[in-house]
């Protein structure tokens, strides 16, 4: 059941409710506008393939600082302090540029409309499947986050029920993907990302000077329940819940950095759809790359004000320190804001919000109805039809994916710590089928059985570690569970498919070129010259070794 009420309730005034009219009117013009450029199936799910890198990687990134990003950072910011930075620069930004360097030649070059589709091509049908349906799953499950976390800003502005809240949001994100399907979500990510920065940065600033500076906020994290660890990124022993500091970064370097993180961001459509609608081959690979840079910077807007809500608002203070009181940790950006700011800059910052989790939610729902209409509809159930009654399936997908979603919201409404939720999921999804995309890709001999056997089998020991944690059987709090649930999910999979694919038979060689990294020319891995993308800035693998030097110099200075 939804809570019906929150206890914060914004004292938003006229000059706040215009700024969040504007930025509706613009969000739904952007989405009527598109409309008139769909006019087939590829057009609404993947924009044409015709945008340039700068707004897909734009985009790429966005559709990632949906409640996931800002609620659930935050939350991981007040709950765990600096360690919360190893979802970014651990991560994330390794995993981002991997796939633009080594993965996206295979996506792109092999015309998928999906990553399912490439899971067919490389496996068959029945790996197809699972994937295909895990995916679909794991998108409604996560639309439900953003949807929960939008209606509860909309019950803290106009003191709506949640449930009326649910389904009003839920309307709005609807509206623009049906009318311009991908390129109405990409184009209003670009905006949504320039909202959201303009919403944090003042919000961090202002806390920043609230608790005296960078120095006056370690003092007192320090001085809160936690101490002085929550300052430090290393080794992280309360957020990966171990006690022994080896074994803490064994588990945030292989759980999070390799299993989890690789498993999200190379084999997530959600993030893929947005470089697949790049207009060329460089754009695709570049695409998560100029993603990758705002990306290391984002903790700084969203983790710290995490950290500043926990030592400066009392019911957050309270509920570290005792566990009790009516609000957790997913309220910390929330109470910082009523504490912090002023009418105008409360405006901007609620609609920054808005912003945040209509982006994330438009993310998942745009990838839900290619899955479904491409991998699942076309493939298994009404195949052969022309391409308008694909066109108008996926516009209805997206209904019954929100409508699903609407369902999905009162699930992630049980959750302290959304990040806990979160996770968990990755560790059922993405890390399995990360392990079965990389050996696949890199090991000619794995067969089409030990595709979906493999999946299968890791997906069943992730949940398996969950039911066990849940009971108590493994003790591990924070997000531990997660990770060793990812990391048990990578190693079964990987021997399960090994082992069967030694007792079956694979695919001819000739049949994996493109699919297979040894088998595939370096002309196919690579983009061909295009003109206007000679400059130094425009080559994927200098830009990709700059951002990671970057990440590197990140950690050594907050380790």
């Amino acid at each position: 059941m939804l809570p019906q009420e929150s206890i914060l309730r914004l004292d938003a005034t006229a000059i706040d409710y215009l700024i969040i009219a504007l930025y509706f009117v613009f969000v739904l013009g952007i989405g009527y506008l598109a409309r008139r450029a769909v006019s087939n199936s590829l057009d609404f799910f993947l924009s044409g393939r015709s945008l340039p890198a700068w707004v897909t990687g734009l985009a790429f990134i966005s559709a990632n600082l949906g409640a996931i990003e800002i609620m659930g950072m935050s939350a991981n910011g007040a709950q765990y302090g600096l360690p919360t930075v190893h979802y970014f620069w651990v991560g994330a930004i390794p995993a981002m540029l991997f796939l633009g360097v080594v993965m996206m030649p295979f996506y792109y070059g092999s015309k998928v409309r999906s990553v399912p589709e490439f899971m067919l091509r490389r496996f068959g049908k029945p790996a197809h499947l699972v994937n295909a349906v895990s995916f679909a799953l794991a998108q409604v499950l996560i639309a439900g986050v953003n949807l929960f976390l939008l209606a509860t800003i909309v019950n803290v502005l106009l003191g709506w029920p949640i449930w009326v809240s649910v389904i009003v949001a839920a309307l709005i994100v609807l509206s623009y993907i049906t009318l311009g399907g991908l390129s109405a979500a990409i184009y209003n990510e670009v905006l949504q990302f320039f909202v959201i920065v303009a919403a944090l940065l003042p919000l961090t600033l202002v806390g920043l000077h609230k608790v005296g500076g960078w120095q006056g906020l370690v003092d007192k994290v320090s001085a809160s329940p936690g101490g002085s660890d929550q300052m430090s990124a290393w080794p992280g022993n309360a957020l990966s819940g171990f006690h022994n500091s080896f074994l803490s970064v064994i588990g945030i370097v292989f759980g999070l950095g390799f299993v989890l993180s690789f498993g999200y961001w190379t084999t997530n459509f959600v993030e893929v759809q947005r470089a697949m609608a790049s207009k060329n081959m460089s754009a695709a690979r570049r695409t998560p790359i100029i993603g990758s840079f705002p990306k290391m910077f984002i903790p700084f807007i969203v983790i710290i004000p995490g950290m500043i809500a926990a030592v400066v608002t009392p019911e957050l203070a309270q509920f570290k320190a005792n566990g009790g009181g009516e609000v957790d940790y997913n309220d910390a950006i929330l109470l910082l804001m009523r504490d912090l700011l002023p009418n105008g800059m409360l405006g901007l910052a609620i609609t920054g919000l808005l912003a945040s989790f209509m982006a994330g939610m438009a993310a998942n729902l745009s990838s839900f109805n290619t899955v479904m209409s491409y991998d699942i509809i076309e493939r298994y159930l009404i195949k052969d039809r022309p391409d308008d009654f694909y066109l108008r399936t996926g516009r209805w997908v997206t209904v019954g994916g929100t409508l699903i979603a609407i369902g999905t919201a009162a699930i992630a409404s049980g959750y302290s710590n959304l990040m806990d939720y979160l996770q968990q999921l990755f560790s059922f999804f993405n890390a399995p089928l990360f392990a079965t995309f990389i050996l696949g890709m890199f090991w000619k001999r794995m067969t089409a059985s030990a595709g979906w056997i493999g999946l299968v089998s890791g997906t069943a020991t992730a949940i398996t570690v969950f039911v066990l944690s849940k009971n108590g059987v493994i003790n591990l709090p924070g997000q531990g569970s997660s990770f060793v649930g990812a990391g048990a999910a990578f190693a079964v999979d990987i021997v399960v498919s090994v082992l069967v694919s030694l007792v079956t038979t694979p695919k001819r060689d000739t049949e994996l070129v493109g699919l297979v990294y040894s088998l595939t020319p370096k002309e196919q891995r690579s983009e061909v010259a295009v003109a206007g993308d000679g400059g130094w800035y425009r080559k994927p693998v200098l830009l990709a070794g700059i951002s990671l030097g970057l990440v590197i110099v990140l950690n050594f200075v907050f380790g």
